[in-house]
């Protein structure tokens, strides 16, 4: 099994909901790959717990469909859903078409200069090729909209199901120019705010959350061992 690199138990924490946390991001970023096995023992000694919030987090996690539990058998990393993949994708995209619709008709103070210093951020990510970071700065775009609509408990929503579409995201994000594309779109939502224009806000983000589905096929043909196709 992988030894985990990014974790660090904060002990006035609850365990469990911090192992979840590191292995979601794990998975998310690739770092475990689709088929690679968790053994609870080990995962307790590379976290530094007992086996319970160990068991805890595994079952999050397969609740979320990240991963596959079998009974005395395994755990392992799921493969990627691509069905899953794009239900997430339809709920997002209903939730945001209407969120970017309310900002634009009413930006709130300071978003406009929020949303320019996480596109600036993006872009220093992307030139040094750090692609966990700049997807996290990424959903760092989206959810300064979401708080700013003040549908937070929406995020969470969306976040919880978003293992699948994610790990497609990340595996189509190396492709030559992909990077440029999400932060060219990007400012046209922001500039899109910035006018109150909603229906362009709306159609540059329809823009936006189609790329990665358009490509699917590509995505598939380069990793078929990720994937898992219904």
């Amino acid at each position: 099994m992988p030894i985990l690199t990014k974790f660090r138990l904060d002990r006035a924490r609850l365990a469990a909901p911090q192992v979840f946390e590191s292995l979601r991001e794990a998975i998310l970023t690739l770092e475990l790959v689709p088929g690679a096995m968790l053994v609870r023992s080990e995962l307790a000694g590379q976290f530094g717990v007992s086996q319970t919030p160990i068991r805890e987090a595994l079952l999050r996690l397969e609740e979320e469909g990240l991963v596959e539990v079998f009974p005395q058998h395994a755990t392992l990393v799921s493969r990627i859903d691509v069905a899953a993949a794009r239900e997430a994708h339809f709920l997002r995209r209903s939730i945001e078409l209407e969120i970017v619709r309310t900002l634009a008709l009413q930006p709130p103070p300071g978003l406009v200069v929020q949303l320019q210093a996480q596109c600036a951020l993006q872009e220093s990510l992307a030139a040094a090729q750090r692609y966990d970071d700049f997807l996290g700065a990424d959903h760092g775009f989206h959810r300064l909209m979401y708080e700013a609509a003040g549908v937070m408990g929406l995020w969470a929503l969306v976040r919880r199901y978003s293992g699948h579409v994610d790990r497609l995201r990340r595996l189509h994000l190396p492709t030559a120019g992909k990077t440029g594309v999400i932060m060219r779109q990007h400012r046209a939502i922001l500039d899109a705010i910035d006018r109150q224009n909603a229906p362009a806000a709306q159609e540059a983000l329809r823009e936006h959350l189609s790329g990665t589905l358009s490509a699917v096929d590509d995505v598939c043909a380069q990793h078929p061992d990720y994937i898992l196709q219904g």
